[in-house]
């Protein structure tokens, strides 16, 4: 088959002309040091790139989540932990609130003890993140979920909607606790009845907090009601289940059952027609404000030599100390609860920077160029032109007009 003279030399340009392409993408590569930069220079290679993209985004963003949970459950927990303090605190002005050789004067000097307390209490209960929105407002966190109503009392305005951020593919977690939860509330488990003695006694008795050895006894539950017929004797009722009263002899400090494995034991001289209660303690007021204020209330009244006065008050401090003991369990259960989320999210940390290094490593494989290999082909190439180049200059003399002329 001959081949034209026109036919050789466009053959011969482009030749040259692919090789000059060659070389202009190869300098793109060592000038950016990406391999690919338009999907045509390797549609697979491009399209695999792609997705590894977007992995390595979504990766890049649960990473971003896990951040930010991570700082508002650390927030939460240092606040818990004050908390805790506080309400330790709370407990040890309590026990020393007892002490019969105390004057009223000592004991309005504690109940402004508490109430110094109370406000500092009220304040870790607005506590805020770094972002500044109220840790404890549920889905109101730009306004304060505690307040003060102009009666004196602690409201809740915050929600009871619980903030959670989605930290991978398949898991969402929780990032707060609201306030209800926390301070109005008491755990499932743990908790004990509220044992209390009626504001009308006359007598010198006084109500232990209860004991329990059968925690699983369905009528621990029930509030029962311990009525005094007598000095001596007394009724003790199932008010829920309202079951017939039963009675027994009165002996000062000596367990009364009251059924499901439930006693508490009554001391001093109760008259006739005191009553005493035990109501479950969900039922007998969980707001850690509100059982302040009762305490506060209670130390702030003259005891003077009255016994009965004295009695009083010192059921009023057992049921304060009962209801302050479920709110500690309450919020140790809540601050473990919110130190596991922590071990969760640091761990989802570990695997999601694995699995970020990983998908960066294999999206370098596809866009990253490498170096020596590009180099070495530039430069083969670039030889080929000249080489090309100088070979079709000495071809273009072989004509017989070139050989005549000489």
């Amino acid at each position: 088959m001959r081949i034209s003279t026109s036919q050789y030399f466009g053959m011969n340009v482009q030749t040259m002309d692919d090789q000059q392409a060659t070389l202009g993408q190869l300098y793109q590569q060592l000038s950016s040091g990406v391999a690919i930069s338009t999907p045509s220079d390797n549609p697979v290679g491009a399209a695999q790139a792609v997705q590894l993209s977007m992995q390595a985004s979504t990766l890049s963003q649960y990473s971003t989540n896990q951040n930010t949970a991570l700082s508002s459950l650390q927030a939460e927990d240092s606040t818990l932990g004050s908390v805790n303090s506080v309400l330790t605190n709370v407990n040890t002005l309590l026990v020393r609130a007892g002490d019969g050789s105390l004057n009223d004067s000592n004991r309005s000097a504690i109940a402004t003890q508490l109430q110094g307390l109370r406000k500092q209490l009220m304040g870790l209960a607005n506590s805020t993140d770094g972002s500044g929105n109220y840790l404890f407002a549920g889905f109101q966190s730009a306004n304060a979920p505690f307040s003060v109503g102009s009666s004196g009392a602690v409201q809740y305005t915050g929600d009871n909607g619980v903030q959670s951020v989605q930290v991978t593919g398949t898991r969402t977690i929780a990032t707060g606790d609201t306030g209800a939860q926390v301070f109005l509330s008491v755990g499932a488990a743990g908790t004990s009845s509220i044992p209390s003695g009626a504001a009308g006694n006359t007598g010198s008795g006084t109500i232990s907090p209860v004991s329990t050895t059968n925690a699983g006894s369905a009528t621990n539950a029930d509030q029962f009601s311990i009525a005094f017929t007598s000095p001596t004797t007394y009724t003790v009722t199932n008010v829920t289940a309202g079951t017939p009263a039963v009675a027994g002899t009165y002996t000062a400090g000596s367990a009364i059952a009251l059924g499901g494995g439930q006693t508490v034991a009554i001391s001093g001289a109760p008259a006739t027609g005191d009553s005493f209660s035990v109501t479950p303690a969900t039922q007998a007021g969980t707001d850690v404000f509100a059982n302040l204020d009762a305490v506060v209330a209670a130390l702030q009244v003259p005891v003077g030599s009255s016994t009965a006065a004295a009695a009083t008050l010192n059921n009023a401090l057992t049921t304060g100390m009962s209801k302050l003991a479920n709110t500690l369990n309450n919020v140790v259960t809540v601050q473990a609860s919110v130190g596991g989320r922590e071990n969760e999210v640091q761990a989802l940390q570990s695997v999601t920077q694995s699995n970020s290094l990983q998908t960066q490593s294999n999206l370098a494989n596809f866009t990253d160029i490498d170096m020596t290999k590009v180099v070495s082909k530039y430069t083969m190439t670039q030889y080929s032109l000249q080489a090309a180049q100088q070979g079709f200059t000495m071809i273009q003399k072989m004509s017989l007009f070139n050989y005549i002329s000489n």
